[in-house]
């Protein structure tokens, strides 16, 4: 068996995959943000050349895609299973934006912890030895979440301090098994192909559980969403062993400056305090100073695209050894917001570790 089961909702992989490539798409603003240089696309026109924002998000998931398959050098026809999904009602943007690549595909949805979610699911898969190469694409696009989830953007409505920016952007990620953990036939395939080898793998994985507090207030995502990173964060910690030492960086997928100070009163008073190690995709991404992004980042694609073109690269040259990956979501929709139910969060954990 290649999988560990840990404690009530953890995995370790005997033989952990690699997390081979990744590619990040990202629209104006976050162009604009402090890790603007990083990303492998940027486009100052938000649609992406579509007649929609719908379309645009298709089209940057399409591009994600194409990008980490292309940096890993392997063929489509390899690749197994594509996990994704986004934010958008039947999640559109993910079945119009990877129709082309014709690879088995699942949908999923778990708003904004997605891109965890889907790789969770694809290193399973992989370390499963259910195919050879998987793929894990997540996206959201500021215009049509608005359009989605609170008001079209002629409409102009005032947005309270709470609130989060829904972060223009896709990242899409290669998973599979590599070099000293791929039987000699397969490594020898690998190498007369010139597939990229990696120095990231995703050692283990912590599944969320569903977390609500009650909290009603879809312009306060931060707080909705951090009891539930607080629970997979806290139950990492006791299914694997460790404590926050054991990590180089714990990182939150879209809290915010307002779910951030929450997040750490929680954790503390479970005995931990992860305030030297916590990093928040949502205020990375963004810069707090120039941007008028309120509490900061947030969307599928707000996680991922910081862990494809920032996080990924300081684990790849060993600069930080082992980082938590926890992407989190608020799972709302527009009827449950409009019958007045509360915001329930979850949030996936993914080990991620530095290899030779």
């Amino acid at each position: 068996m290649d999988q560990i089961i840990k404690g009530s909702q953890s995995l370790l992989f005997r033989n952990a995959p690699y997390l081979i490539s990744a590619g990040s798409v990202v629209g104006s603003k976050e162009a604009e943000g402090p890790l603007g240089k990083l990303f492998d696309m940027t486009n100052e026109d938000d649609l992406f050349g579509a007649e929609t924002w719908e379309e645009a998000e298709s089209v940057m998931q399409k591009e994600a895609c194409v990008l980490a398959i292309g940096k890993a050098h392997v063929n489509v026809e390899d690749i197994r299973y594509l996990f994704g999904g986004d934010l958008l009602r039947q999640g559109i943007a993910t079945s119009m934006g990877v129709e082309g690549l014709q690879i088995p595909m699942f949908g999923l949805y778990g708003a904004c912890s997605t891109s965890g979610e889907a790789l969770a699911l694809a290193a399973m898969s992989a370390a499963a030895g259910y195919g050879r190469y998987m793929l894990a694409v997540t996206s959201s696009h500021f215009g049509s979440a608005e359009k989605e989830f609170r008001f079209p953007l002629g409409y102009a409505s005032q947005r309270p301090l709470s609130a989060h920016w829904t972060v223009t952007g896709s990242g899409a990620f290669l998973v599979g098994a590599q070099g000293e953990l791929q039987n000699n036939e397969i490594q020898n395939k690998a190498i007369q192909e010139g597939t990229k080898k990696s120095h990231v793998r995703i050692a283990g994985v912590t599944v969320g559980k569903i977390v609500d507090y009650g909290l009603k207030d879809s312009q306060n995502m931060g707080a909705c969403m951090a009891p539930a990173a607080m629970d997979t964060i806290v139950q990492n910690f006791t299914d694997m062993g460790r404590t926050e030492a054991d990590y180089d960086r714990i990182i939150t997928g879209d809290l915010g400056y307002v779910g951030q100070s929450i997040l750490f009163d929680l954790v503390q008073a479970k005995g931990y305090d992860i305030r030297e190690k916590h990093m928040d995709c949502g205020m990375t991404i963004y810069d707090q100073e120039t941007q008028d992004t309120h509490a900061g980042g947030s969307g599928c694609g707000c996680a991922a695209v910081t862990l494809a073109s920032y996080v990924l690269p300081k684990v790849e040259k060993g600069e930080w050894k082992r980082v938590l990956f926890v992407p989190t979501g608020a799972l709302m929709s527009t009827v449950s917001f409009n019958e007045g139910a509360s915001v329930p969060g979850i949030a996936h954990g993914i080990v991620i570790e530095h290899c030779g």
